[in-house]
């Protein structure tokens, strides 16, 4: 909450974090060209990303379940062997429930909770608040141990959430920044807050999927943000203990856990546009395909306009199916390669 109560005043948000928000904003645009491709081909990466997000989640709390009974845990319904297989098939519960909910799905106390639930299993405080006060304790190699922060108290915890969940949906409503930014402020103000005894991590990283979700981001569906996260998971402690550090006074510095979630955002798509420009496509898609980004220009446009809204997609091909549409549906403007096309107005009919 301290973290949107310094975005609702604020005037100008950092260069580089308005450079992440231009990068996700256009990768948002093409979402609906590449999620038009093969549902086959989108369903082999669902299910990737359905598994590495549940492991890489748990791994970075130190939760970890022998490979041999991966494929059971995530796609069976398997009799668990210890809590470990427990939580990770909880974590799978959890995404499914965001995937098929998507945007439907509220941001609010009572979906938290319901997270939480999931991601925990049938331990005793599964979905409830933390009933005791707790600090976020650092252990070193050595033994030694520090309080790297004070969570908010266990009797503040309710009215923190509640506020939260209307400062999500205010600052929304009234556009104080990018909602990318919003969705980064919230996973901050989360884990500032702390309102589980333990599986905050994972609760913060299944709410980041969804506030993804709700600024019409999908590519979590794809593509592992968590897997990205753990890898580099000394970066992601460092940036949160930098932007928590006067968290309580509202005197925090919360660019660096904003901009390090929106380059992980941004990685998630380009990997997404990589792995799809990979994948074999069956016979006349790669021209379906050429022909939706086609229909969604507005406006003139250029070869190059088509090759970036078609990952994957030769050159050759591109020009064949303009020779193709020539005339009857859009029009050359220019000569030479730098030539500019545009769609032909329909000619009203006449009685």
């Amino acid at each position: 909450m301290k973290t949107f109560q310094l975005l609702e005043n604020l005037r100008d948000i950092p260069a580089v974090t308005s450079w992440y928000v231009a990068d996700l904003a256009e990768a948002r645009g093409k979402q609906e060209l590449f999620t038009k491709q093969s549902s086959q081909r989108l369903k082999v990466l669902r299910g990737h990303a359905l598994i590495e997000s549940a492991l890489s989640s748990n791994r970075i709390e130190g939760v970890e379940v022998d490979k041999s009974r991966i494929g059971t845990l995530m796609f069976g319904t398997p009799t668990f062997q210890d809590r470990d297989e427990e939580e990770v098939s909880g974590y799978r519960d959890a995404l499914k429930l965001i995937h098929q909910r998507r945007d439907t799905l509220p941001i609010s106390a009572v979906t938290v909770k319901k997270l939480h639930k999931l991601s925990r299993g049938k331990i005793w405080d599964a979905g409830k608040y933390k009933d005791k006060d707790i600090d976020i304790i650092q252990t070193y190699p050595d033994g030694r141990t520090r309080v790297r922060f004070k969570s908010v108290s266990a009797r503040q915890t309710p009215p923190a959430m509640a506020n939260l969940m209307q400062l999500w949906q205010r600052g929304l409503r009234e556009r104080w920044v990018h909602p990318f930014v919003l969705a980064a402020a919230l996973n901050l103000d989360f884990l500032c807050i702390h309102p589980f005894r333990d599986g905050n991590g994972r609760v913060s990283r299944l709410l980041f999927l969804l506030a993804c979700y709700h600024c019409g981001l999908e590519v979590g569906r794809y593509i592992s943000i968590e897997r990205l996260i753990e890898h580099n998971k000394e970066r992601y402690y460092e940036v949160l203990e930098q932007s928590s550090q006067g968290w309580h006074a509202g005197k925090h510095d919360p660019w660096p856990t904003i901009n390090f979630l929106l380059y992980t955002l941004t990685e998630a798509c380009k990997e997404f546009e990589k792995r799809l420009g990979q994948m074999k496509s069956p016979r006349g898609e790669k021209t379906t395909l050429i022909e939706t980004a086609i229909k969604h220009q507005s406006g003139e446009f250029s070869i190059s306009d088509i090759q970036r809204a078609c990952p994957g997609v030769s050159i050759d091909l591109i020009r064949k199916v303009l020779k193709r549409l020539r005339d009857n549906d859009i029009e050359c403007v220019g000569r030479g390669p730098t030539a500019k096309w545009r769609r032909k107005r329909r000619k009203s009919g006449t009685r």
